[in-house]
């Protein structure tokens, strides 16, 4: 399952970076990739069940003030 998020209140590439590696290493996601100009998370999962929760949870944990919405 592939999941489109919008990222906010994310600064800079190197956070962005940081923050894709996280996701990267988390259990049941196959890839994530964060494209800083247009503010946008690609995360593939292993599951059929939507990662939302658990996504903002350890992007809360690492970085308080990034948020992130669905759109797709």
């Amino acid at each position: 399952m592939i999941s489109v998020y919008k990222i906010k209140n994310l600064d800079c590439p190197n956070c962005a970076k940081k923050l894709e590696r996280l996701i990267q290493r988390m259990t049941d996601v196959k890839s994530a990739n964060i494209v800083f100009m247009t503010q946008k998370l690609f995360v593939e999962t292993n599951s059929d069940t939507e990662p939302y929760d658990v996504l903002q949870k350890e992007i809360k944990r690492i970085m308080p003030s990034v948020e992130i919405e669905e759109i797709s």
